[in-house]
C-alpha cells in the first residue's frame, strides 16, 4: 500500500508553502520600506507653515508634517551645500569629514573611490539607489562623481556652481552632460527644477514595479542659486521687490513638487511602505529671507554656525508605522540618516557619528542619544567657525584658541545673550569636545588661533 498522501493533501500541502513564502516576501518588503529623501537646497525653518511660517503658503509639505513626525531639535550637516551633502554621504560630522567647505586649497574635493556612502550602504542592501539634483561631492570624470559612488542613476548637477543656474545649457545624467536643445542662446525653456523633478518620479514609478526597495534621494536646487522661475504669477500682486516675488514662487513650486512625489506613491500603491524624509542643506538665504522670516527668528543664517545656518526643517514619514501629526525634541539631523537608513535596511552603516533613530520614529524608548552635535567650517562670517549643541547649551568661536560664546537656548533661542562667563563649567566640557571632535586636514588652512569675528552673524546684520 502506498504511504504518499492523498493528492488532495499534496495541494493543501503546496499552497501552505506557496503562502509562507508570500508572507515571507512580504515580511522582507515591510522589514526594507522605500525611502524617498527630499533636500531643499537654502529653505529655513520660517518658509514653512507647519513651522510657523506665515507668508507663503506650503500645503504639501504641511501635510506630510500632519501625516507623519516633525523635529523641533534637528539640524543640516553644516551651514553649506557640500559640506551637507558629505554629511548626508559619509555619517561624518564636520570634524571628521573630507569636505569642510565648498572649496579648498586644491579646489573642489572629491569622494575616494572606496568610500562607502549612503547610497552605496543601501545598494550593498538590495537596493535601487537613484539621485535627483545636486551631487556637489565629485564632478564628472572624478571618482567622486555619482555613478562611482553608489548610484545606478544621477540625474541633474555634478558641480554645486553649474546648480546656479536653472536654464543651463545642459544636465548630467551618469556623468555624461545631455544638452537642452530648449536653453539654447539663451532661449529658457526648460526649466531644470521640472526636469529633475519629472526623473525623480520616473525612477519612483520604476522602483515600485523593480521587485526590490529604492531609495530615491531627491536632492533638489529649489529655492537655491539665480532667482529665476517660468512665473511668479500667485505672489504677482504682493508689495515685494521682483526677485522676492521669484523666491516666493521657487518655495512655492518647491512644495509643489513634493506633492507630486506623495500623489505618485499614493497611486503606486506603495506610500505604506515608503519611508518619506523631508530636510533642507542650511539654513535660509535669498532675497526674502527677511520678508518671509525665513530663518524663523533665528540668528545667523546661511554660512553662520549659529542657529539661523544650521537649524533645519526634518519631518519623516511612514504612514501605519509613524504615528500622525507627532512632535519630536530629539536632538538629531542629518548626521543620523545614514545610520537610520541602515537600520531600516537591515544592514550595518560603516562606522561614523550618527545614532539611528528608529526608535523615536517608531514610537519606542531611543536609548542612544547624542550628548552633543558638532559642526566647523571653514568658510563664512571668519575663516573658521566651530559649534556644539550639548542640551540646552550652545558654543560657538571663530578659533581653536579664540574665546567661546555660550547660549542657554531653552531661554534664548535667538542666541542674544552670552552667558559664558556665568557658566565656567559648560564653557570648559564644550571646550573640550571642540578640541577633541576637530581632527585637522590638510584640505584646510588650520584655523585660526583667535580670528575676530565678523559683525555680520549678528542679529541685527541679519536684516541686510
Amino acid at each position: 500500500m502506498s504511504s504518499r498522501p492523498p493528492r488532495s493533501s499534496r495541494f493543501v500541502v503546496l499552497g501552505l508553502l506557496f503562502a509562507l513564502v508570500a508572507i515571507t516576501r512580504s515580511t522582507a518588503a515591510e522589514a526594507k520600506p522605500n525611502i524617498v529623501f527630499i533636500l531643499a537646497d537654502d529653505s529655513g525653518l520660517g518658509e514653512f507653515g507647519c513651522y510657523g511660517g506665515k507668508v507663503i503658503p506650503t500645503p504639501n509639505v504641511d501635510r506630510l508634517a500632519a501625516e507623519g513626525m516633525t523635529f523641533s531639535r534637528a539640524y543640516s550637516g553644516n551651514a553649506v551645500c557640500a559640506p551637507t551633502r558629505c554629511v548626508i554621504m559619509t555619517g561624518q560630522h564636520p570634524g571628521h569629514e573630507l569636505r569642510r567647505a565648498n572649496q579648498s586649497k586644491i579646489g573642489l574635493l572629491a569622494l575616494a573611490t572606496d568610500t562607502m556612502t549612503t547610497a552605496r550602504m543601501l545598494r550593498n542592501a538590495g537596493y535601487a539607489t537613484g539621485g535627483f539634483g545636486k551631487w556637489g561631492l565629485g564632478n564628472e570624470g572624478t571618482s567622486g562623481a555619482a555613478e562611482k559612488q553608489g548610484f545606478d542613476i544621477f540625474y541633474g548637477y555634478y558641480d554645486q556652481v553649474h546648480a546656479h543656474s536653472y536654464y543651463p545649457d545642459d544636465l548630467t545624467r551618469n556623468g555624461v552632460r545631455e544638452k537642452l536643445p530648449g536653453n539654447k542662446n539663451g532661449k529658457g525653456s526648460q526649466y531644470s527644477h521640472d526636469l529633475i523633478e519629472a526623473e525623480t518620479l520616473k525612477f519612483i514609478e520604476a522602483g515600485a514595479k523593480g521587485g526590490k526597495p529604492f531609495f530615491c534621494y531627491a536632492a533638489w536646487t529649489l529655492p537655491h542659486g539665480s532667482y529665476e522661475i517660468p512665473s511668479y504669477a500667485n505672489f504677482a500682486d504682493k508689495p515685494w521687490p521682483e526677485n522676492v516675488k521669484i523666491h516666493a514662487a521657487m518655495i512655492a513650486r518647491l512644495d509643489t513638487g513634493v506633492g507630486r512625489v506623495m500623489a505618485k506613491l499614493k497611486e503606486l500603491g506603495i506610500d505604506r511602505n515608503t519611508l518619506v524624509v523631508f530636510s533642507s542643506d542650511n539654513g535660509a538665504e535669498g532675497p526674502g529671507r527677511e520678508t518671509f522670516n525665513a530663518t524663523a527668528g533665528l540668528r545667523g543664517y546661511k554660512r553662520y554656525l549659529y542657529e539661523g545656518g544650521i537649524r533645519a526643517p526634518f519631518i519623516v514619514r511612514w504612514p501605519g508605522r509613524i504615528a500622525a501629526n507627532v512632535g519630536s525634541d530629539l536632538l538629531t539631523g542629518q548626521l543620523d540618516l545614514m545610520a537610520t537608513f541602515a537600520e531600516l535596511a537591515s544592514t550595518t552603516a560603516p562606522r561614523n557619528d550618527g545614532l539611528s533613530i528608529v526608535p523615536t520614529l517608531l514610537g519606542r524608548p531611543q536609548s542612544a542619544k547624542h550628548e552633543f552635535l558638532y559642526w566647523e567650517i571653514y568658510e563664512g562670517p571668519s575663516p573658521f567657525q566651530q559649534a556644539v549643541r550639548m542640551g540646552r547649551w550652545k558654543g560657538y568661536r571663530t578659533g581653536t584658541k579664540a574665546p567661546l560664546e555660550l547660549y542657554d537656548l531653552e531661554t534664548d533661542f535667538a542666541e542674544t545673550k552670552n552667558v559664558a562667563s556665568q557658566h565656567p563649567e559648560e564653557v570648559k566640557s564644550i571646550v573640550a569636545i571642540m578640541a577633541r571632535e576637530h581632527v585637522p586636514s590638510p584640505h584646510y588652512d588650520a584655523p585660526a588661533e583667535a580670528s575676530v569675528r565678523k559683525s555680520g552673524g549678528k542679529k541685527k546684520a541679519a536684516t541686510k
